[in-house]
């Protein structure tokens, strides 16, 4: 099939102006000037793309696709992620993981889960591993986990500086990530270490003291949840400084923050000012985790699920309200995640890669349209494509 999204305002995620873009299949056959179409010629879609800006998939390095939470009891497990609650905010890739419970919830069934989401229309990876060390690989070793099984891409997300967390030495620590790294390197895949950090007063330590003992490089590691504390966040400034990537959360209750909790986008704004450069800053959504709400005491009242449409509602949002340039927010979910998971077809528009395109109205950037290997499975407010088990 053959679609052409007509006289767009691409961010690709850089501004390339008004264009014309062709799909062919599941690709990007080009991107141009002026294009003619041939009277008479083969059945074409064509999308007017004017009031348009056209930008590439979200990518979401952090969801919960079997489901999350669990440590208030079973009944506070959080359900199975559905397709349309990934594809209404424009995520077009997904890297599914487990969190603290790693026994009624495993490796085979993530990668099932991930498999069936990937028969449903977009594109899906794994982290072998979960809150605790050592981890559960599925095969032999977390090294063999990555080299052998194609969906696996790094481990995580393994927690640290957290009462939930296995409470692992930093050799055990050292060690993973030395796999995840050699193995990283014999498969042609990141091998990223995609660690959840707690708010513990350890905080950064074993990621420094890595840096001081070893050879390992900075960015074999993404530190995930940094803005869940103002302590934990200046810590990971510092961090960023010495060149390590950042990976802030975007599912929270936005009317209702946490103490000391940093909203995504205005961490966003605070990195920025600091001179961390943006290619070292992700978003991510802990999507279908567990999200607690409290009342005005702060008294927990009840729990919610994260959303992975806040995603992009943290890039508008530093966009409209914190002063960011559109194409700078843009790269924490699109360019940044692909470059930092080595996902070479994925967080771009251009010749050659996926066909994974978001369109979205220029006066408020609200969602137009979302395209998915190809095909349009979001317009406006309607779900085009949904789950097999979705009404």
């Amino acid at each position: 099939m053959i679609t052409i999204v007509k006289n767009v305002e691409i961010y690709a995620p850089e501004s390339l102006g008004l264009k014309q873009v062709v799909l062919i299949g599941d690709k990007i056959e080009g991107i141009y000037d002026n294009i003619t179409i041939p009277e008479n010629f083969v059945k074409i879609n064509v999308i007017e793309g004017e009031g348009k800006y056209l930008f590439p998939g979200f990518i979401d390095a952090h969801v919960h696709l079997l489901g999350g939470g669990g440590e208030g009891g079973f009944s506070t497990r959080t359900p199975e992620i559905q397709l349309s609650n990934i594809i209404v905010g424009g995520t077009t890739t997904v890297v599914g993981c487990l969190g603290t419970d790693s026994v009624c919830r495993d490796m085979k069934a993530l990668i099932a889960k991930a498999y069936a989401l990937e028969e449903e229309g977009i594109t899906t990876y794994v982290y072998t591993g979960s809150y605790e060390i050592p981890v559960k690989s599925v095969t032999e070793s977390i090294k063999s986990d990555i080299m052998l099984i194609n969906k696996i891409i790094g481990v995580g997300e393994v927690a640290l500086s957290d009462h939930r967390s296995s409470q692992p030495s930093y050799e055990e620590f050292l060690r993973l990530t030395s796999q995840a790294r050699v193995a990283g390197l014999l498969s042609g895949k990141a091998g990223i270490v995609h660690v959840h950090m707690g708010d513990g007063e350890r905080r950064l330590e074993f990621l420094y003291r890595m840096l001081e003992d070893t050879e390992i490089p900075i960015k074999q590691i993404v530190p995930t949840h940094i803005n869940r504390s103002i302590d934990l966040f200046k810590s990971g400034v510092e961090y960023a400084k010495r060149g390590g990537y950042l990976d802030l959360t975007t599912s929270s209750d936005p009317e209702h923050l946490e103490e000391n909790e940093v909203k995504a986008s205005k961490a966003l704004k605070m990195l920025l000012e600091e001179g961390i450069p943006i290619e070292q800053i992700m978003f991510s959504s802990d999507g279908q985790g567990s999200l607690p709400r409290f009342d005005e005491k702060r008294q927990m009242v009840g729990l919610g699920i994260g959303e992975v449409r806040s995603l992009y509602r943290e890039v508008k949002d530093a966009v409209q309200k914190d002063g960011v340039k559109l194409e700078t927010a843009l790269k924490t979910i699109t360019s940044n995640v692909a470059d930092a998971l080595k996902l070479s077809n994925k967080g771009r528009i251009g010749p050659g890669k996926d066909a994974d395109l978001v369109l979205v109205n220029k006066e408020d950037l609200s969602i137009y349209t979302v395209i998915a290997k190809g095909k349009e499975v979001v317009f406006g407010d309607r779900v085009l494509v949904k789950g097999t088990f979705e009404n």
